[in-house]
């Protein structure tokens, strides 16, 4: 039996969903953090559960050939990039077999459905368009930063390498701005303090207009010196084009209230993903890795194999980029999202691109589609790009009754992926293939999309 507070000397034999090197004794798991399949390592036993231990990392002994010195001198205090320690083809090999268990033992398909993971071609650092930034003071002392593993401690972060430069020189004027003139965090030592202003600090950035949009996330309206904060941003970022207040009063862990302020300058910033042109506005969904969004979407549209003469469904829509893609190819496409800013959006962005076969209906796709179907409109494709949790039962027994020639499912959790797409075979569809695309490098997170047709 393992015990807990002992020391093994175990081999690493797989990983597991988070990254975790898994050892094993006479069969019993043992999850071990920054461990990399194939080395040898001492780890001490810190918790002991009837089906699996954990265990803490002391030493190795024999190290992998994948192993990467990490680039981030807070790699292992933040609770963000948990594979840093690997090098990218051994994140990429890492997440091909994380896509290819989930689809093998969850979804009961073959493993050799699984293309190998589209990573990106260069720099997998600095790719993100967008980052929140928690604000509190820990023992009396201002933090901006992430937060720590399994945490709400956070930790004073100067720069941060899979973000984009500008928001390291935004938090930096933010600190030294709010120490200057005592402005108030709105939590204290991981608590809500509601005597406090500034929650969260917002940098989003357009990669390919170099726009940047910086947004403050407050309790209250007034803000004492909030001219100084203007007047800083605006001298000292580059290609500065928004500032805006956001108003989020509640002790939650949601960051973003419903009530947004421009303080200067426009409501929203604008970005392109491939030919396609989008207002982003503070509340506004956007994928954070543009770049290989587009070839996510371009991967999408190539699975749905349009012609120009097909009706598309594009469930969970959002604020309509992946329906901007399939309208260039698609006779129609109808977008179903339940957030009603996220549609505000979507028909913004339609208009914005001169797109005219595109409608979009607020409400629950499991709910919308039917009724859809139920009116004589007739899908050839749908689409589906569910959230973590995947599709609604209800939409894939949608999908089963009115038997589109094909679906393409966009999927931002393997394990939900695989589950559905069992549901959808024994709906009377055969899935022919699944490509990851790697959105998050440094991560453990992986984007996939697969293409199922009828039988």
């Amino acid at each position: 039996m393992v015990e807990k507070n002992k020391e093994y000397t175990l081999d690493i034999i797989s990983q597991g969903y988070e990254g975790e090197g898994i050892a094993k004794i006479e069969g019993y798991p043992i999850f071990i953090e920054g461990a990399l399949k194939g080395e040898k390592v001492n780890a001490k036993i810190v918790k002991v559960k009837k089906n699996f231990a954990y265990g803490k990392l002391i030493n190795i002994e024999k190290e992998s050939s994948g192993r990467e010195e990490p680039k981030c001198e807070f790699y292992k205090r933040c609770g963000g990039c948990k594979t840093q320690h690997m090098d990218y083809k051994r994140q990429l090999d890492f997440k091909w077999e994380r896509v290819k268990d989930c689809v093998k033992k969850i979804g009961g398909l073959s493993e050799e459905l699984v293309k190998y993971p589209i990573g990106m071609e260069e720099n997998p650092y600095r790719y993100r368009n967008k980052v929140q930034l928690p604000v509190g003071t820990i023992n009396g002392e201002l933090k901006i930063g992430f937060y720590a593993q399994r945490s709400h401690d956070i930790i004073d972060i100067d720069k941060c390498i899979i973000q984009d430069e500008k928001a390291d020189k935004v938090r930096e004027i933010s600190k030294k701005w709010m120490l200057e003139n005592n402005i108030r965090p709105a939590f204290k030592d991981a608590k809500f303090d509601k005597k406090g202003l500034i929650r969260h600090i917002m940098i989003r950035t357009g990669f390919k207009t170099g726009e940047v949009m910086v947004v403050l996330v407050s309790t209250k309206k007034d803000i004492p010196h909030l001219d100084k904060f203007i007047e800083e941003i605006k001298n000292n970022i580059d290609a500065i084009k928004s500032i805006v207040l956001n108003i989020n009063k509640e002790d939650t862990n949601v960051i973003l209230g419903l009530e947004c302020i421009t303080l200067w300058g426009e409501d929203t910033i604008q970005d392109y993903i491939g030919e396609f042109k989008f207002n982003i506005s503070p509340l506004s969904f956007f994928q954070v890795n543009p770049m290989q969004t587009e070839v996510l979407y371009n991967k999408a549209l190539e699975y749905a194999k349009l012609n120009g003469e097909e009706t598309v469904f594009d469930a969970y829509c959002g604020t309509g980029t992946i329906t901007l893609f399939l309208s260039k190819k698609a006779k129609k496409v109808y977008g179903v999202e339940i957030i009603e800013p996220a549609i505000i959006n979507a028909r913004e962005n339609a208009k914005l691109n001169g797109i005219d076969n595109a409608k979009f209906f607020v409400g629950k796709s499991e709910e919308v589609i039917p009724d859809l179907i139920d009116k004589g409109i007739k899908a050839d494709t749908i689409v589906v790009d569910p959230p973590r949790k995947g599709c609604d039962i209800k939409l894939l027994e949608a999908i089963g009754k009115v038997k589109p020639n094909r679906v393409v499912y966009v999927s931002c959790d393997p394990s939900t992926l695989g589950r559905d797409l069992k549901i959808l075979e024994e709906q009377g569809y055969e899935t022919i293939e699944v490509q990851p695309v790697d959105m998050f490098p440094q991560t453990s997170h992986i984007e996939n999309v697969a293409w199922l047709a009828k039988k």
